[in-house]
C-alpha cells in the first residue's frame, strides 16, 4: 500500500513498508534496499587451493572467513569488474580468468541485495590495496578445509558457504 523511507544510509536504504494482503488484514514490514548490489570471488591457486579473508564484522562482533566481495561503483558497473576489483584490493591476486559461478539474493525475507559470485583462476601475487578502514588477513585453505569449517559452524558467512559449496560440485570434490 505504502512505503516510507526510515533511513538513508551510504548503500542502504531502510523503508516501512505498508502491506495489504488478500484477506484484508495489513501489516507492516521492514524493506531494506541494496542500491548497488554487489560481487564476490572465489580465487582458486594453481594447486587448487582457495585465497579467503580474514576481517572483523561488526555485525557480528567478530572475525569472519569470507571471499573477496564488495559492493559494486556503480549501478552500471559490470559484476564481473567489480569481482576482479575486489579480488586484488582484498588479497593483491590478479585473475587471469574470471567466469560467472552464480547468483545470490542474500536475505530475501527483507532486503533486495544481490551478489554475483565469480571463479577466479590463473592468479597472480601482487599487492592488496586495502580501504583506510579496511584491515584484511589474506588466508588460503584446502577445498576440504573450507568445506569442514561450514560443516562444523564456523565458516559462517552465506555467500562464501554457498560460493564454496557451488565449487565443490563444479569440480565434482565430495563437500
Amino acid at each position: 500500500m505504502k512505503r516510507e523511507l526510515a533511513y538513508k544510509g551510504t548503500i542502504l536504504d531502510i523503508y516501512k513498508d505498508t502491506m495489504e494482503f488478500g484477506n484484508g488484514r495489513t501489516e507492516e514490514w521492514d524493506y531494506v534496499e541494496h542500491r548497488m548490489g554487489a560481487a564476490a570471488v572465489i580465487p582458486v591457486l594453481p594447486d587448487g587451493r582457495i585465497v579467503t579473508v580474514r576481517q572483523y564484522r561488526n555485525a557480528l562482533e567478530r572475525e569472519t572467513i569470507e571471499i573477496p566481495a564488495g559492493a559494486r561503483d556503480s549501478r552500471n558497473e559490470d559484476t564481473a569488474v567489480c569481482a576482479a576489483r575486489e579480488l586484488e584490493e582484498e588479497t593483491g591476486y590478479r585473475s587471469g580468468h574470471i567466469e560467472f559461478l552464480l547468483s545470490l539474493r542474500t536475505t530475501v525475507a527483507f532486503c533486495n541485495e544481490f551478489v554475483d559470485v565469480y571463479l577466479a583462476t590463473d592468479l597472480v601475487k601482487g599487492t592488496q590495496h586495502l580501504d583506510e578502514a579496511e584491515s584484511i588477513d589474506v588466508e588460503i585453505y584446502t577445498l576440504k578445509e573450507l568445506c569442514d569449517m561450514i560443516y562444523a559452524g564456523k565458516l559462517q558467512d552465506a555467500k562464501t558457504v554457498a560460493a564454496v559449496l557451488a565449487y565443490a560440485v563444479r569440480v565434482g570434490a565430495q563437500a
